[in-house]
């Protein structure tokens, strides 16, 4: 039993918005036609409230992609982005989200981000989808989406580490990479189990 997992492609994250992954919309076309692919399809979005604490706005003196120490370890400091019910916290217009069976929001709590889709950046709550996943006899996760090192990151490792296999869809991701931030994500996910491979890969299987 398999599910793609669809993270994170919102407007603020593609070219245009506030925290663009270059190149981001160029996923859309390629996570349509895997999502055609798969009976179990689930969506991550971020969901910040105003005034998050992983905003640099947040913090006098500081700029976007300065790294500070919270309570729950390094934070990167981000642009203002996908603040709930604004244009930018939606998803992409074309994205095939009428697919999901779930929608997962992270972020929501105001003193703690979330990049995983397993659990905040505290490393200790859990946002529900090990569970769910559980449930339906899911034991094969294939993650798509924004940004490559890091929400696709954590949640690659994240689910590794809940006893998933996780597969990573190369063509169905992009990266921000900033300060060797690909670099150190393709190492974690490696060492964690996650698999890579296309969405040619995938598909031309699923034809067989």
């Amino acid at each position: 039993m398999r599910a793609l997992l669809i993270i994170d492609v919102q407007n603020d994250f593609l070219p245009g918005g506030r925290l663009a992954v270059p190149d981001g919309d160029a996923i859309v076309p390629v996570v349509n036609r895997l999502a055609d692919a798969f009976d179990r399809v689930i969506l991550t979005q971020d969901w910040h409230t105003a005034g998050h604490q992983s905003f640099a706005s947040s913090h006098e003196g500081h700029e976007p992609y300065d790294v500070i120490e919270m309570p729950y370890g390094r934070q990167v400091l981000w642009p203002d982005h996908c603040v709930q019910g604004t244009e930018g916290a939606e998803f992409h217009p074309e994205l095939r989200a009428e697919k999901a069976q779930l929608i997962i929001r992270k972020g929501f709590r105001k003193d703690v981000d979330s990049y995983s889709a397993f659990y905040e950046n505290d490393h200790q709550t859990p946002t529900g989808l090990t569970g769910y996943l559980r449930e339906r006899g899911i034991s094969q996760i294939y993650l798509t989406g924004l940004a490559k090192d890091f929400c696709v990151h954590w949640s690659a490792v994240d689910g590794q580490r809940q006893g998933f296999e996780v597969f990573v869809i190369e063509d169905a991701t992009r990266a921000i990479d900033t300060n060797g931030s690909l670099d150190h994500a393709m190492r974690q996910m490696r060492d964690h189990g996650a698999r890579f491979l296309t969405s040619d890969e995938i598909l031309t299987a699923d034809q067989r």
